[in-house]
């Protein structure tokens, strides 16, 4: 009878272990940067465009043994402004910020976004999507357009970088 509930053990150990082989989980980051204008308006929306971000995906899907047709799903895992300059600038102008994404083949959606923020600190993280971003990440780069609303009057342009981190789970090779 012990026997039998070792065995029995043993190979759902061996089954589960199997199992987590058969796929990969790892990130990949970005990075770009957008400006605030000094002219910026208070307590209104306004539009701030980004160079396309290139994603080097493939070179990081073959990183971790795997292709984007084994791409299972990627999420964002996390999106942080910081201010890059003025260095003694914080984030108390900023009243919301939201983020978009876009490919040439994907039609744009909210990536992340934060509302009422009080914070004084020169680094924020935004409240994330909980979609699949696997189409944007695999194309070989994204368009994101930056909306903000400033809550006091910007006196110089504030340079924001902001560091994005995809979380991916995929087949193997």
């Amino acid at each position: 009878m012990k026997t039998n509930i070792a065995v029995t053990l043993l190979l759902v150990a061996i089954t589960f272990t199997g199992c987590k082989k058969l796929g990969v989980n790892f990130s990949i980051n970005n990075q770009t940067n957008f400006r605030v204008e000094s002219s910026s308006p208070i307590n209104l929306p306004f539009e701030m465009g980004t160079p396309d971000v290139t994603t080097n995906s493939s070179q990081q899907f073959g990183n971790n043994n795997t292709a984007a047709n084994l791409i299972k799903e990627i999420k964002l895992e996390e999106l942080k402004l910081s201010i890059t300059n003025p260095t003694s600038k914080t984030f108390s102008f900023l009243k919301s910020v939201d983020i978009y994404i876009s490919t040439n083949s994907n039609d744009e959606i909210l990536l992340a976004s934060l509302s009422n923020i009080s914070s004084t600190a020169q680094s924020i993280n935004l409240t994330t999507t909980t979609q699949d971003l696997s189409s944007y990440v695999k194309a070989s780069s994204y368009k994101l357009r930056t909306s903000v609303v400033t809550k006091e009057t910007v006196t110089q342009a504030i340079d924001i970088l902001a560091d994005i981190k995809f979380k991916v789970k995929a087949g193997l090779l």
